[in-house]
C-alpha cells in the first residue's frame, strides 16, 4: 500500500539501521477495515525489486486497491483539531473578525462557516496521506491513544486519506496541482490513490514510542 523512505521523511524513526518503513493491508474488511501490516527494513537489503507492483486476484473493493503513484513528500505546519485545543484557546475562536484574514476569499462567509470551520479546514489538521502530525476527530470525541503493552501515548506513524483536499479546505492543495483541473481522464484530481476508507474518513496508524516491536493501533476518523 505504502512504501516509505528514510531519505524522503528523516522525520521517521524507525528501529535499528532499517531506513525503509512498508505498509501493507488486505483488501477486505476485518471486520471493518483493511488489516495492516507495518515492516521495518533495509533499503539496501532489498535486491530482487519488481519493476511492476503485483496486484490481488481478489479484492473486496476497488477503493481498496491504491492506484500507483510516486509520492513527493513535502514538510507542512499543521495545528492540533478543535477538538483537541484546550478551553481557553477554542474560545478564541468565538470571534468571525479574528479568522477573516486566515481563510481564502471564495471560503469565507459568516452565514455558512463559523470560525471554528475556518481553523479546522484552511489552518488546523493538514488532509491527506502524510506521516506523523495531528488527527482530524470527526466520528468519534478525541481520547487516548495509549499503547495495549505499556500504557504509553502512542504517535502518529500513517495516515491513510479517502482525499488531499476538499471543497472546504483548498488552501492546503499543493501549489503544483492548484492548476490541475477535473477531466474525464481524471475526474478526482484530490483522489490520487483513488483510495476510499469508510465513506471518505481516513485510517490513521499509531505507533508505541518506546518500542517499535509493541502493537499498533488501528484508528478510522
Amino acid at each position: 500500500m505504502a512504501q516509505i523512505h528514510l531519505r524522503d521523511v528523516p522525520s521517521l524513526r524507525p528501529p535499528g539501521p532499517a531506513d525503509l518503513l512498508q505498509v501493507l493491508w488486505c483488501p477486505f474488511d476485518h471486520p471493518a477495515l483493511p488489516r495492516t501490516a507495518v515492516f521495518w527494513r533495509t533499503a539496501a537489503s532489498v535486491t530482487d525489486v519488481l519493476t511492476t507492483p503485483p496486484e490481488p486476484s481478489v479484492i473486496q473493493s476497488a477503493d481498496y486497491l491504491p492506484q500507483p503513484c510516486l509520492l513527493s513528500p513535502e514538510v507542512v505546519t499543521e495545528y492540533p483539531d478543535s477538538e483537541d485545543l484546550e478551553h481557553a484557546v477554542h474560545r478564541q475562536m468565538e470571534t468571525c473578525r479574528t479568522w477573516q484574514v486566515a481563510a481564502e476569499p471564495d471560503e469565507w462567509d459568516e452565514d455558512e462557516l463559523t470560525p471554528e470551520d475556518v481553523y479546522n479546514s484552511s489552518l488546523s489538521v493538514a488532509p491527506g496521506w502524510k506521516i506523523g502530525g495531528w488527527t482530524r476527530w470527526g466520528l468519534t470525541d478525541p481520547h487516548p491513544r495509549l499503547c495495549g503493552a505499556c500504557g504509553a501515548q502512542m504517535d502518529s506513524l500513517l495516515t491513510v486519506a479517502s482525499s488531499e483536499w476538499g471543497e472546504t479546505s483548498k488552501s492546503w492543495i499543493p501549489h503544483e496541482d492548484r492548476d490541475v483541473s477535473a477531466s474525464s481522464l481524471n475526474p478526482y484530481p484530490e483522489q490520487p490513490t483513488k483510495v476510499q476508507i469508510a465513506d471518505g474518513n481516513n485510517l490513521h496508524l499509531y505507533a508505541c514510542p518506546t518500542s517499535l516491536e509493541h502493537p499498533y493501533l488501528v484508528l478510522i476518523q
